[in-house]
């Protein structure tokens, strides 16, 4: 028996296992459905082009149609231990000060900025050295971008020419600023969740890892869960009993809908799918929030970039061999080199929107064929609007737990995230007409001319079917002070003892910008309550 099994070693996960099995007289289990993370493609930064498309490494979530009339979408996930820190982009951001406090404010103590900051900086070592908001000497390697492509510089002081302020560390305040993104990479190489955490803590004779092994199902023993149901991959099923907790870090997908396959969620779906109903809970599932990245790529008029690295088979292949050689290049960047924060009108309070740069280009997506660098030189920009206020869903369709979710992603069903939308499209076309970056554009590629900058319909549905998911799903078992909200503050789920949370689907609200380092710094926060017996 267990004293905590934590399901899903993701970037939660692994840091539940490191931090809980520190005490030697604690016994943890950590379930990952994927398999063990040593193929090279999950080291090189830009083999996150391999790995999403690949059910090795990856889960693939078809949602609903995001228009009508229009297409479905897939939502990745990783696959792996390291979870989706291993197949992300790698971005790190922290989220402002005013998200945080925001999320204390509505009635989460222990959630603001002043609690949460001693969490980053114990987890960071952080290549620009120590701050009052940075840290070092943590497990987590947070580096910036290393021989950048030129073309980036001139991003950049494109930047300061509309009226952004260029920055070292993109994370170290809250207002308009532009620079290169920072990335969980380490000397040329992805950094992941269980490099950082899981590895070192792999010797533990206390620490047991089961890869390759799914959590079919919660277990009870009256109004406490005990146990949960798991699944080899040989088919053998199996239950293990734990002495105090289960926690699930399965991510704002996965979790929810374990929690529902165990009779946990909103007693019409559950029963719909032919699962006995124990808590009926409407809001497991619901208040689902996405960033949803509107695209904008441009033709350049000079050989600038890093298309010719890219577009061809020979071409990779030098680029491959040079980054064997030295970890550097554009295979030892993250999926993109620059981000900007700004206002998507200038009454806003502060940032609204945040925008990726890349000094390359994607040519027109081709159905079931996978995305292809242009070879003609190209710049792209992913931009989203930052806090979204439009709201999903999931429900699970079959008691089995092999089954497809109904996933609504809810995209600009609100008319706060329309508009914003549409001025950061604005804001995006007048950034690319200034110099100097304007004086390497050939032309837009897309959208393209036809979608009209004052026509906010055109706008959203440009976003909607040329667009791409951001991969920060949140909300769908969100924390709050009222009977209805799934967890508690310290991301216990109410109605049921011993079950706990750890995931971004605890966060009722988006923390400004990648997910990816918030849930790290959630993670090494939840692991004291949870030590804490809180």
């Amino acid at each position: 028996m267990y004293d905590y099994v934590v399901a899903g070693a993701g970037s939660a996960g692994c840091v539940l296992a490191e931090r809980l099995s520190q005490d030697p007289g604690t016994r943890v289990l950590l379930v990952e459905a994927g398999g063990a993370d040593r193929h090279p493609y999950l080291r090189v930064p830009k083999g996150v082009g391999k790995l999403f498309g690949n059910p090795a490494f990856s889960w693939h979530y078809r949602t609903r149609p995001l228009r009508e009339g229009g297409a479905p979408e897939v939502w990745v996930r990783g696959k792996v231990l390291g979870g989706s820190s291993s197949v992300n982009g790698m971005v790190y951001n922290r989220g402002g000060r005013a998200d945080w406090d925001e999320l204390e404010g509505l009635g989460n103590p222990g959630w603001g900025w002043e609690a949460v900051l001693p969490a980053f900086r114990a987890v960071e070592d952080n290549i620009l050295g120590p701050s009052p908001t940075r840290g070092t000497g943590g497990p987590l390697h947070v580096s910036t971008v290393r021989d950048p492509d030129p073309l980036c510089d001139e991003l950049i002081a494109t930047g300061r020419e509309f009226g952004l302020r260029s920055v070292q560390d993109v994370n170290e305040e809250d207002g308009e600023r532009i620079g290169y993104a920072m990335a969980t990479i380490r000397a040329g190489q992805r950094f992941s969740a269980a490099r950082a955490f899981l590895h070192p803590a792999r010797s533990r004779p206390n620490l047991t890892v089961a890869r390759n092994t799914t959590v079919t199902r919660v277990l009870f023993d009256g109004d406490k869960a005990n146990g949960v149901r798991v699944r080899r991959a040989d088919g053998h099923e199996e239950d293990v009993l734990v002495r105090r907790e289960v926690i699930l870090s399965l991510g704002s997908l996965a979790t929810p809908r374990l929690l529902q396959l165990s009779g946990i969620g909103p007693a019409d779906v559950l029963r719909a799918a032919g699962v006995d109903v124990r808590l009926d809970r409407s809001h497991v599932g619901a208040r689902l929030r996405e960033h949803r990245c509107l695209a904008l790529r441009f033709r350049l008029g000079v050989p600038l970039g890093a298309n010719r690295q890219l577009a061809t088979p020979a071409a990779r292949a030098r680029t491959a061999a040079a980054y064997a050689l030295t970890r550097r290049g554009p295979l030892a960047r993250p999926a993109y080199d620059v981000m900007a924060f700004l206002k998507s009108r200038p009454d806003a309070e502060r940032p609204d929107a945040e925008v990726l740069l890349a000094p390359w280009s994607l040519a027109a997506l081709q159905p079931g064929r996978p995305a292809e660098v242009e070879r003609e030189p190209g710049v792209s920009a992913c931009a989203m609007v930052l806090r979204p206020t439009s709201e999903g869903s999931l429900a699970i369709t079959s008691a089995d737990p092999d089954a497809g979710l109904d996933i609504d992603p809810g995209y600009f069903s609100s008319t706060y995230d329309r508009r914003v939308c549409a001025d950061l499209f604005r804001r995006l076309r007048e950034f690319f007409a200034t110099d100097p970056i304007a004086s390497r554009v050939r032309h837009e590629t897309f959208p393209g001319p036809d979608i009209r900058s004052d026509a906010e319909e055109e706008i959203v549905r440009s976003a909607l079917d040329g667009g791409y998911c951001g991969f920060h799903a949140i909300g769908t078992c969100a924390m709050g002070p009222g009977t209805d909200d799934v967890t508690d503050a310290r991301l216990r789920v109410r109605g049921v003892d011993g079950l706990r949370v750890v995931d971004a689907s605890v966060l009722p609200v988006m923390v400004s910008g990648n997910l990816n380092g918030p849930v790290t710094a959630m993670a090494w926060r939840a692991a004291q309550f949870i030590r804490d017996g809180a």
